[in-house]
């Protein structure tokens, strides 16, 4: 098994993503498939490589935490050696379909695939359901992001692996308590105070300030995406809501959303 992908394959991989995407409970075994074999090495909790490959896959959909990666990433995540071993014990003796997604390629040239057992298990699923991974989503890569959310939940719920570490912990969009989380990945939970529209921007601000308290926007370029999904983000205002992004300085807290899926109505 390889997994060099052809400028055939790639070009059919690419033409995925103008397909309509499956509605939410589809399966991954929808998807196209990538190749398969046996993992030869894991590097972390979403990223491994097969035995016989020479090019790394990354799950797509999940985070798990990561283990150091030079300047980038010094020091490893709290238990990402604990995640990395959760992902191998799950496909240790086992054959691997990959099920490619919108976009077959991350701009690191790794694979982006769902992970599909021998035995019809979904690795990305289990991960999050053990509590090993947190939902991940991108614009072009968000296939299935109901069922991941609800695997995740499960393990919140529980407080399974990284929900029972604080540094993993569902922040309140408290300025002063996000102040040390900038540059992080942050899931935030909180009533939307006011939502305004100013220059086609969509702004949900979470305080009474907005130039001082945590505050989610939406650019005009995405919000064909929300408006397809049917998200009227005005409307959000005095509802409970999950966002989830990076977190940057910016009149206080803010995050920037890309596509539907990184709010949860609660």
């Amino acid at each position: 098994m390889t997994l060099r992908l052809s400028r055939r394959r790639l070009l059919a991989c690419a033409a995925v993503a103008a397909v309509p995407m499956p509605a939410y409970g589809t399966a991954p075994d929808s998807l196209p498939e990538g190749g398969k074999g046996i993992i030869g090495a894991v590097h972390d909790g979403d990223t491994i490589r097969f035995k016989d490959g020479d090019t790394d896959v990354r799950l797509v959909g999940i985070q798990a935490p990561k283990l150091p990666q030079g300047r980038r990433n010094p020091t490893a995540w709290p238990l990402a050696d604990e995640s990395r071993g959760a992902l191998r014990a799950l496909l240790e003796n086992h054959s691997i379909t990959l099920r490619l997604g919108t976009t077959p390629r991350d701009r690191n040239g790794r694979i982006l695939a769902h992970l599909v057992r021998d035995d019809g298990l979904w690795i990305q699923q289990t991960m999050l359901q053990e509590g090993w991974a947190r939902v991940y989503t991108f614009p072009d890569n968000r296939l299935f992001a109901r069922d991941l959310y609800a695997a995740e939940r499960t393990a919140r719920t529980a407080r399974r692996g990284l929900w029972s570490h604080p540094d993993y912990a569902v922040r309140k969009p408290d300025p002063a308590i996000l102040k040390s989380d900038m540059g992080s990945f942050q899931i935030i939970e909180g009533a939307v105070k006011d939502t305004a529209r100013v220059r086609g921007r969509v702004y949900l601000n979470f305080g009474e300030d907005y130039r001082t308290d945590f505050t989610a926007s939406i650019a005009p370029e995405v919000m064909k995406a929300f408006t397809a999904d049917k998200l009227d983000l005005l409307a959000l205002k005095g509802r409970s809501v999950r966002v989830r992004g990076y977190l940057r300085d910016f009149n206080g807290p803010s995050m920037d959303l890309t596509h539907p899926e990184q709010i949860e109505v609660l």
